[in-house]
């Protein structure tokens, strides 16, 4: 593989110890702590884990409390790293535009960027024998072994542009998004309607006038980007039947201390402090069971309801599925529960319990974010089989 593009300066090793704000993470170098700038406003939930291996550079910024950056990330299932400066992203589209290397768009020249058109600033306007074309530049680094996904946060941005780019299309205007998916292993692309649902309906919904362009790169140890492209697959009609509003979720809930708890029926049950983990299904309006769950105030009627009028949440986490998986899910989680609760949340299914407890955050454990990657991303050609819904 040949080097196209080489953004940074030299490269400092760093581990990573958490994340104080969506810009700003803490990390251990040469075993004193320092503060990084962090440009990716994405969660990289399954990427900044305690310990994970993250590239650095110094930089001097005046207008930051910290001189040093984090421009990319060790995956442990690949020698090349993932870059997740989200501002470098642009440059290494130009250079393989200039380069000729993304499929669709060999005979296209770079006109101009950070075109504005209506409300939205788009990234780079292009020209070809067919006359100009808007395009957007998407970041991915959300992948798990053969399948990427984008977004790993909501982005009403994304779905702005989306439907701007569909409504310049229908005026006459050639339009496409391009998806540079950092790393070299998948081979499929889907919108996660996972953590977006509308972001991906609206992919679906636009994907005859706008046009839809996914690539896989790799960049080196030493965070150069190779001449590595691949397009990649898009399998829409598996998107067109999993995207919808159903499916299965978890719901992390925290309790601070422990207690004794009347639930209806099962009679009253002692709680030890921690972390709890809750799987349960909604085989319509997935998005309304959600955020029933997140409200205090409401009638009494699944087990968890009792739970959470005691205890915060943490999280709650969809798992779009037109099959339902939460005994699937509850077996998962069983696998790495240090104590459950027998019989809860599970009455109407085989299950021994749909309620398990740790006394750590699952949403910093490699177990758990691996755990999640399974469910969302790679079941992805999985024969779904379905169970019961214990709501």
């Amino acid at each position: 593989m040949t080097d196209l593009f080489h953004p940074f300066g030299p490269l400092l090793h760093a581990r990573f110890i958490r994340r104080p704000n969506r810009f700003l993470v803490e990390c251990d170098y040469e075993e004193s702590l320092i503060r990084a700038y962090l440009p990716n406003p994405g969660r990289l939930q399954e990427l900044l884990l305690p310990g994970s291996r993250l590239y650095v550079v110094e930089e001097e910024a005046s207008d930051r409390a910290t001189r040093f950056t984090v421009v990319g990330v060790h995956h442990d299932d690949s020698d090349c790293p993932i870059m997740i400066h989200t501002g470098k992203t642009n440059d290494a589209t130009r250079r393989l535009l200039e380069k000729r290397l993304i499929p669709g768009l060999e005979d296209a020249s770079v006109v101009r960027h950070e075109v504005t058109v209506g409300r939205s600033r788009f990234d780079f306007l292009l020209r070809d024998g067919h006359g100009d074309m808007l395009l957007e530049v998407k970041s991915c680094t959300l992948f798990g072994r053969r399948v990427a996904m984008f977004p790993d946060a909501v982005t009403a941005r994304g779905t702005r542009h989306l439907e701007e780019l569909a409504s310049l299309a229908g005026e006459g205007m050639r339009a496409a998004v391009l998806f540079i998916v950092h790393g070299p292993s998948p081979d499929t692309f889907m919108p996660d309607y996972h953590t977006d649902l509308r972001f991906a309906r609206t992919l679906l919904a636009v994907r005859g006038s706008v046009r839809i362009i996914p690539i896989g790169v790799c960049w080196t140890p030493d965070l150069s980007l190779s001449d590595h492209v691949a397009l990649l697959d898009i399998p829409w009609s598996y998107i067109e039947r999993e995207a919808r509003d159903r499916g299965s979720y978890i719901l992390v809930l925290s309790l601070p201390e422990d207690r004794f708890l009347d639930v209806g029926r099962a009679g009253r049950l002692f709680f030890r402090k921690g972390f709890y983990l809750y799987a349960g299904s909604a085989m319509t309006n997935l998005t309304a069971r959600m955020a029933r769950h997140v409200r205090t105030r409401k009638r009494f009627h699944w087990h968890i309801d009792w739970l959470r009028s005691v205890a915060k949440v943490h999280a709650v986490l969809p798992i779009r599925s037109s099959s339902r998986l939460e005994c699937t899910i509850a077996q998962a989680l069983a696998a790495h529960a240090a104590w459950s609760i027998p019989g809860f949340g599970c009455t109407d299914c085989g299950c021994a319990s749909h309620l398990f407890g740790r006394p750590d955050d699952p949403l910093r454990s490699a177990w758990f974010q691996g755990l999640l990657l399974s469910l969302r991303i790679d079941r992805y050609g999985w024969q779904d089989t379905p169970s019961s819904d214990a709501g």
